[in-house]
């Protein structure tokens, strides 16, 4: 291994990183895969590394830090300066057992399999719907017209979500969420802070008029949930309705988006998918693989933990590189830095992490991935990007803003 001392560091402010991140991600994997960063977490670059910190003994818990950096600091003054005293309660995301596992079993008998799957001819009616609209429009910004407004309408519907302002909700989301990221000054950390109380006032208000107005929904259910006489306080309630609103279409807007820009751009498997209705499974994990909607996620050691010949200590943030991950040619051979939609090991990419933390929505996402675009590549087989993309640039969740295409 490259001595670490002379080689390259992650820098996710490159002029072009959020554009392309994969060619710093390569240069990572192969002379720093196992970095300590100056603003105070460590990253792991390769495969075999991110796999196994994932299912590693680790905690998601902020407390559980010792090694603190600059951006912990950062966040302590804005919640002070703004009046915002956390409550102490999280989401699941960021719980340890056996707190994560009685929250995670509560959520998890509203969000079965079989309700995923009751729920196909609604994503299907809504894909149709948005398509009818493109074709009369012949072209549209698709982040716009589909990939947005799809998973938003369907966690909306499958919570029973009231009334709302969508385009609030939708700018309020995109800050909150550079949460999960490094970011480059105070002011965007205080952004980010006033972002997620307005989070919260939202997820209270979404629960007292649900209490009011019960139904048969995913809302109606997380309230009512119980377990052997245990229940949700009303705090934890609402920590996992914000995580389960933004996570349920944040992720799977980058999914359709940047899947339908893969395949703009690599038309034989564009073709491929559109006349193989047989690959439709497989080629959204290729799709989840080649281009990961979340880049990175992060556990935090709770004993000194080596990787090579290197020693992470106890309470440090360690950096899991989804992204890269799914990018080493160790892995997924040589040709890992291009999309094979009929590619063995596709369903071995990270990007829905692993052990306990799996990402309890990923079959939401796949299901809503695979009717969108099936559908949109099976209905406008002419489909052409009509103008240059433009990314949303986030480091974390990234994705499109703009997919300008046009279809006749």
């Amino acid at each position: 291994m490259t001595d670490i001392v002379d080689a390259p560091s992650f820098n996710p402010f490159l002029p072009g990183f959020t554009d392309d991140p994969y060619p710093h991600f390569a240069e990572l994997r192969e002379a720093r895969p196992v970095e300590p960063h100056p603003l105070g977490f460590w990253a792991l670059w390769r495969y075999r590394d991110v796999s196994e910190v994932l299912r590693a003994k680790m905690s998601v818990e902020e407390g559980r830090v010792s090694n603190r950096g600059p951006m912990a600091e950062a966040y302590e003054r804005a919640m002070a300066a703004n009046g915002f005293e956390p409550n102490g309660v999280v989401s699941m995301l960021d719980r340890d057992p056996p707190d994560h596992t009685r929250l995670r079993k509560l959520v998890a008998q509203a969000f079965t399999p079989r309700t995923i799957a009751q729920l196909e001819p609604t994503v299907q009616k809504l894909v149709d719907d948005a398509l009818d609209g493109i074709d009369s429009a012949g072209h549209v910004n698709l982040i716009d017209a589909l990939a947005f407004p799809l998973p938003f309408a369907v966690i909306s519907v499958m919570m029973g979500m009231p009334e709302t302002d969508s385009e609030k909700l939708r700018e309020l989301s995109s800050v909150a969420v550079r949460s999960l990221e490094p970011v480059p000054d105070e002011e965007t950390v205080n952004q980010i802070v006033l972002a997620q109380r307005g989070l919260l006032e939202l997820g209270k208000a979404a629960i007292a008029w649900k209490r009011e107005n019960p139904a048969d929904d995913l809302l109606t259910a997380l309230i009512n949930a119980e377990d052997s006489g245990d229940v949700m306080s009303d705090d934890e309630l609402v920590a996992q309705v914000i995580l389960l609103y933004v996570a349920g279409h944040e992720t799977t807007v980058n999914l359709i988006g940047n899947g339908t820009l893969a395949l703009l751009r690599d038309r034989e498997q564009l073709e491929l998918w559109r006349d193989r209705p047989d690959l439709d499974e497989n080629a959204i994990e290729e799709l989840l693989r080649f281009d990961s909607p979340v880049q990175m996620t992060r556990r935090v050691t709770l004993e000194d933990y080596a990787v090579d010949d290197v020693t992470i200590p106890a309470g440090t943030t360690v950096i899991a590189a989804l992204a890269s991950a799914n990018r080493d040619p160790e892995q997924f051979g040589p040709d890992a830095g291009r999309v094979r939609l009929d590619r063995d090991n596709a369903r071995q990419q990270v990007s829905f992490g692993a052990g306990i933390h799996h990402c309890l929505g990923a079959s939401l996402a796949r299901l809503e991935g695979r009717v969108a675009l099936s559908s949109l590549l099976r209905r406008f087989p002419d489909i052409e990007l009509d103008g240059e993309p433009v990314w949303n640039g986030r480091i974390n969740l990234r994705g499109l803003a703009q997919l300008p295409v046009r279809v006749r």
